[in-house]
């Protein structure tokens, strides 16, 4: 008994310390490679239930490219559908309006069923400085929390704006939390024929993304875990 007490007494409040962070960073690296694991398998859920759905817009073609997307899902699968765009884009959200409201007219509100738009704030906008970035991308991390907590979404849906990546890293480490798992489906935009976007990419060598799909053939070549689907448009 004697002997036993003197063990306990040797660790000192330090080597605890450090014993409990490797055992945390041990039990979270394990978690990490069963997810990377588990999201390179078939997207294939179990339940029959709809599936909530966040989908990112972005400015331009990525939105147009996204709303083409949309046309051949069964939209009575993914619902309820929240759409995010940047703060600062607003014609994106009225773009998704319309092609929901063209929806709720061909198969009524019910089959489409509940849908909302929401705003974001960018990481970075055009042209900023990388330094007064780093704030704007905390700000953007923190309102990319609050959205996902509120959301609760089971499939996100991207395709290359900016805006995406802070909702695709706070649903990753949701993820290893084991608070939420959302599966993340990246469809690279028609217009990257070479490389991936810069947010591509960063998910990409990340294993932040279940699935990445690209439109040309070479970049499945120059990126191996990608999926080569054609043209969408």
């Amino acid at each position: 008994m004697e002997k036993e007490s003197y063990c306990l007494s040797a660790i000192s409040p330090l080597d605890a310390v450090l014993l409990l962070t490797i055992g945390v960073v041990t039990i979270v690296m394990i978690r990490i490679v069963y997810i990377v694991y588990r999201r390179s398998k078939p997207f294939n859920p179990k339940s029959p239930l709809p599936l909530s759905t966040l989908i990112v817009l972005g400015s331009g073609g990525h939105t147009a490219e996204m709303l083409n997307l949309l046309n051949v899902l069964q939209m009575d699968r993914f619902k309820p559908r929240f759409y995010v765009a940047a703060a600062t884009d607003n014609m994106s959200l009225q773009k998704a309006r319309v092609c929901e409201d063209s929806l709720v007219d061909k198969a009524g509100g019910d089959a489409v069923g509940r849908v909302e738009f929401m705003q974001i704030y960018r990481s970075r906008e055009v042209g900023q400085s990388y330094i007064t970035s780093v704030g704007t991308t905390l700000i953007a991390m923190a309102h990319a929390l609050w959205l996902m907590i509120k959301i609760r979404s089971e499939v996100i849906l991207c395709n290359g704006p900016g805006t995406c990546v802070p909702l695709c890293v706070i649903a990753f480490f949701f993820k290893v939390l084991g608070i939420r798992w959302s599966s993340v489906f990246y469809v690279e935009s028609i217009a990257r024929v070479r490389k991936l976007s810069l947010s591509g990419l960063l998910l990409y060598k990340l294993h932040m993304v279940d699935q990445l799909f690209v439109q040309w053939p070479q970049l499945k070549e120059k990126y191996p875990r990608a999926h080569y689907v054609g043209c969408l448009m």
